[in-house]
């Protein structure tokens, strides 16, 4: 996955993300999806849409759901677990 994260709240922590699940093997190896929305950190599901992608996943959409395993909130490390549901032609 690469990706970048910037602030989008005032008062929680909430951040705008533009992500890229990439496949590196198998049959859709080469192929990308690609998410951006608003990630609202300590919610336990957070739910961000899929706005593309390319390769096989050319025109996807659906939504992935984020959840959050660990959160050190002095180093900014976390294991987050996404579950990706994707339509695509």
């Amino acid at each position: 996955m690469a990706g970048l994260y910037a602030s989008a709240a005032l008062d929680t922590l909430g951040i705008l993300m533009a992500m890229n699940f990439v496949f590196v093997e198998g049959e859709y190896s080469g192929s990308t999806v690609a998410v951006m929305g608003r990630n609202q950190v300590f919610a336990t599901v957070r739910e961000m849409p899929i706005i593309g992608g390319r390769g096989l996943f050319r025109f996807a959409r659906e939504y992935v759901e984020a959840t959050t395993h660990y959160f050190n909130t002095k180093s900014g490390d976390a294991v987050v677990e996404y579950n990706c549901y994707v339509m695509h032609y």
